[in-house]
């Protein structure tokens, strides 16, 4: 007797413990059994066992009936009947049944059959009364709790009432009768009501583990999502002030400049008229060329619109090292993290100043850039082992014809800009080392830049 349903039939209860939105039916198999008793999940673990416990129940007074047990041929054969009729009921009623597909009315007509079986082995030996223990353990399957409590009471009345039998009907042993089957079954029933709570617990507890799983990778999507948006809206805001400064700066000084050109055209023949222009054209060329050089000092650089800070910086060093025919190495310790884009110009600006002064000032045999992931702080050490100056708080002078350079001063201007700092260690004679320190965090200052 089978208690499956159609696919399509609504199910009138089911074990909550299960799943049941496969898309078909589970076959029985061995290789199916073996994967439930050694899953992860105690539910389906549980009925797992619940599948193979009848077989062990029932072929332990099989086997002691047929080799313990006296009688002739034909009450053997009777034995071995009434055994294959109630393996086939368990088999048909239980063993194929998929637990995601089993119902309360199938479950409560398994139940009442095996209940008969078991009676009517009982009485051929009282060692079934072992296999009757199997009504029990099948009474889970009837849910709410009172059909539970219902079906473990029946399989009491019959466990107990086929072994008390022939019943002394006088008031001490039906009391005794009745106080056994109440006690043992609203024990076993007690013990199914918490097994159930304690199950829809870890359930929801299960369920919030994975909610709040799904929502941290959520969250990690999003940082992710906010940073390169920040990254974008970074370089577009770069671009636009720019072609700001291009306007009111640059083009406003060269137009000037062709003013002036055009103005000492005119007066070209009279050198003591002309020259005022040439002049004046000449200070508006050295102005927009100032103005040009403190542009491209706060351009987003390159190197950083197609790469990330970790592999700008291994670029910049192998450039500066051929560029300058000096060892120079790069290191990454930790694990990289999205810093804003703010965040990853200052530190890649004080890298390429860093290198500028080795290559200007150090006279160094050898340099070393370290990019350093921790907790909470990125930091960069440019180390180098040059001729190292007296005061390290103390930015040098830009030399003649030098392009613009900010050094420490401007360094510690644009660290600060967002939350971070400089310190510089150096002797003459013993080498400098820079090093540079940002908040790891999204919401370190700067991070909307």
């Amino acid at each position: 007797m089978s208690d499956t349903t159609a696919p399509d039939a609504p199910a009138v209860s089911a074990a909550p413990a299960w799943p049941t939105d496969r898309a078909a039916p589970r076959r029985w198999s061995v290789r199916q059994w073996r994967a439930d008793l050694t899953g992860p999940d105690w539910s389906v673990r549980f009925e797992a066992a619940l599948v193979a416990l009848p077989w062990i129940l029932l072929a332990v007074p099989l086997v002691l009936d047929q080799t313990l047990t006296g009688g002739d041929l034909t009450t053997r054969l009777l034995g071995a009947g009434l055994t294959a009729a109630a393996g086939a009921w368990v088999y048909l009623g239980h063993t194929r049944v998929d637990p995601s597909r089993r119902t309360v009315p199938g479950a409560a007509v398994h139940l009442a059959g095996l209940l008969a079986l078991s009676a009517a082995l009982i009485r051929y030996d009282d060692l079934y009364v072992i296999f009757a223990i199997t009504g029990f353990f099948h009474s889970y399957h009837l849910r709410p709790w009172p059909l539970t409590g219902a079906a473990v009471l029946a399989t009491s009345l019959v466990v107990n009432g086929m072994t008390f039998s022939p019943l002394d009907p006088v008031p001490h042993s039906v009391g005794v009768f009745v106080t056994v089957v109440l006690v043992q079954s609203a024990a076993i029933t007690g013990g199914y009501v918490f097994s159930a709570k304690e199950l829809e617990r870890h359930d929801r507890q299960a369920d919030t583990v994975r909610r709040l799983a799904a929502a941290l990778a959520e969250n990690e999507r999003l940082h992710v999502l906010l940073v390169e948006q920040a990254r974008e809206a970074g370089g577009a805001d770069e671009r636009r002030r720019l072609a700001g400064e291009i306007h009111d700066t640059l083009a406003q000084g060269l137009t000037g400049i062709v003013t002036q050109v055009q103005a000492a055209q005119r007066v070209w023949e009279d050198p003591g008229r002309a020259r005022p222009h040439v002049d004046r054209a000449l200070a508006l060329a050295r102005e927009s060329l100032g103005e040009a050089r403190r542009s491209v000092q706060a351009l987003h650089p390159a190197e950083l619109v197609e790469s990330r800070l970790p592999e700008a910086l291994m670029s910049l060093t192998d450039r500066w090292s051929a560029d300058h025919d000096l060892p120079a190495a790069f290191e990454v310790t930790g694990t990289p993290v999205m810093l804003p884009p703010s965040a990853e110009i200052a530190l890649f600006r004080t890298a390429q100043e860093s290198l500028t002064n080795v290559a200007r000032h150090a006279r160094a045999a050898r340099v070393g850039v370290t990019l350093s992931y921790t907790e909470d702080t990125v930091l960069l050490d440019v180390r180098d082992d040059g001729t190292g100056f007296r005061n390290a708080d103390t930015a040098r002078p830009a030399e003649p014809g030098e392009a613009g350079g900010f050094g420490l001063a401007g360094m510690r201007r644009r660290l600060a800009g967002v939350g971070g700092s400089l310190t510089v260690e150096t002797a003459p004679g013993e080498g400098t080392a820079v090093s540079a320190a940002v908040p790891a965090g999204p919401g370190s200052p700067g991070g909307a830049s």
